[in-house]
């Protein structure tokens, strides 16, 4: 598509046409299903608690949120008066734009990316740090002891978590030989000849198990929501927003959350590779099996939600310093000690 904007427009305007273009394809679609799976979210949590869930606004409450959204919309910006105006307004917008930017390096099918780089994990794992300074913003310029609480928290939290899984991440580049999001996908092709995956890898699975449960802590999802903890904190840092700044904040919120559910998929399940290794299954394109894939990671997300109790803010510091920090890095020695020992050829 570049190639034929270049050819009627020029180089540099048809260039940025197309990739114009291809922003729009994944980010509006991207809008739609942030929607649909807030309104998945509460029918799954209401079919675990034997409720019925959105039922009202449109057939089976289908356009609930688009009904919520409407009515955020119109609602009154309310900013406070003693709140740095500045930086209250800018941390909905820094928090939504980073859970965008990072869709930039998702391999949706096989060629289907829009920005193909060899580094496309080290970006992702650079972009989506950055998602912490929405969050410590939003709680220092409202200037109210709830979310400044759940600033800190969530500076702690986020920290103590990509540590574990920048841990994660190197074993499976380790394996991949890349950095290359399509390359790490294409790696997993054909594995024991019949199966797509790293997870079925016995020497990976554990890395997995270790990167779902840091993923619900990053995206700040029960049991670790501890940055939201309605019973100490109100609402934590989005205690003071309103209208449209508080849906930023709920809509860069719940892309985060697909984003963890399609690098689950990835990393570890093939993603948009089919899961068994067999060719009338490919005939199926890829995005369809990452889209499934995806599903189900998010299924699992409210599944734990409905049914895990929240952590104490310890508890939440022990697991992830002194269980996964050491357990993952551990792990990198083993997979790269049997790297060595198998694919390399031993030690020289």
């Amino acid at each position: 598509m570049t190639e034929f904007f270049q050819t009627y427009l020029g180089y540099g305007f048809g260039w940025f046409l197309a990739t114009l273009i291809l922003i729009l394809m994944i980010a509006l679609p991207l809008m739609l299903a942030v929607a649909m799976i807030i309104y998945a979210d509460r029918k799954i949590w209401a079919a675990m608690a034997l409720r019925r869930g959105p039922n009202v606004v449109g057939p089976l409450g289908l356009l609930q949120s688009f009904a919520d959204g409407l009515k955020v919309f119109l609602q009154e910006t309310i900013i406070p008066s003693s709140a740095n105006r500045g930086l209250f307004l800018l941390a909905p917008i820094i928090t939504f734009t980073v859970a965008l930017i990072v869709w930039a390096v998702i391999p949706f099918g096989a060629g289907m990316v829009l920005a193909d780089i060899n580094v496309g994990l080290l970006y992702i794992l650079a972009a989506s740090s950055l998602g912490v300074y929405g969050v410590i913003i939003a709680g220092w310029a409202s200037n109210s002891k709830y979310p400044f609480y759940s600033a800190l928290r969530a500076a702690a939290q986020m920290v103590s978590y990509e540590v574990s899984i920048g841990f994660v991440l190197i074993s499976v580049v380790l394996w991949a030989g890349t950095f290359n999001l399509t390359g790490i996908v294409e790696s997993q092709k054909g594995l024991y000849g019949f199966v797509n995956g790293n997870g079925f890898n016995p020497l990976l699975f554990p890395m997995a198990v270790v990167f779902l449960i840091s993923a619900l802590a990053e995206t700040a999802r029960a049991p670790f929501d501890l940055t939201e903890a309605e019973s100490e904190l109100v609402a934590g840092y989005q205690t003071e927003y309103s209208s449209m700044s508080f849906a930023l904040f709920w809509l860069g919120e719940y892309a985060n959350v697909i984003l963890m559910c399609a690098l689950n998929a990835i990393l570890f399940w093939g993603g948009y590779l089919p899961p068994i290794d067999w060719a009338p299954l490919y005939a199926v394109p890829g995005i369809i099996w990452l889209f499934i894939k995806i599903l189900v990671f998010f299924f699992i997300f409210s599944w734990i939600k409905a049914t895990v109790p929240r952590y104490r803010y310890d508890q939440l510091m022990r697991l992830g310093w002194k269980i996964f920090l050491p357990f993952s890095l551990i792990w990198v020695f083993l997979v790269s000690g049997f790297l060595m020992l198998t694919r390399y050829g031993g030690v020289q």
